[in-house]
């Protein structure tokens, strides 16, 4: 995989909060109170559960920057084969 994953499960009743049908930006899901390291991004609605929010980054990201480190690409590319 060239991501790597997480999700986030916020309260049912913020789904009130949401904006319907379409992703978060990263204003957005912070707004909400998600607070994570840099990089992340809102890349798919889980229709049944729309309180559960799924997020990804690609493999190698600074999480102080929120770019991807060369070196720490080829960490996880190392890592993720073994």
């Amino acid at each position: 995989s060239k991501y790597e994953y997480r999700h986030v499960i916020l309260p049912k009743e913020m789904v009130k909060q949401m904006v319907k049908g379409r992703l978060l930006t990263e204003r957005e899901w912070r707004g909400l109170g998600v607070q994570q390291s840099r990089g992340w991004a809102h890349y798919e609605i889980h229709k049944p559960e729309p309180h559960i929010l799924l997020f990804r980054r690609p493999l190698g990201t600074d999480p102080r920057t929120g770019k991807v480190d060369p070196k720490l690409l080829k960490e996880a590319i190392t890592k993720n084969s073994q």
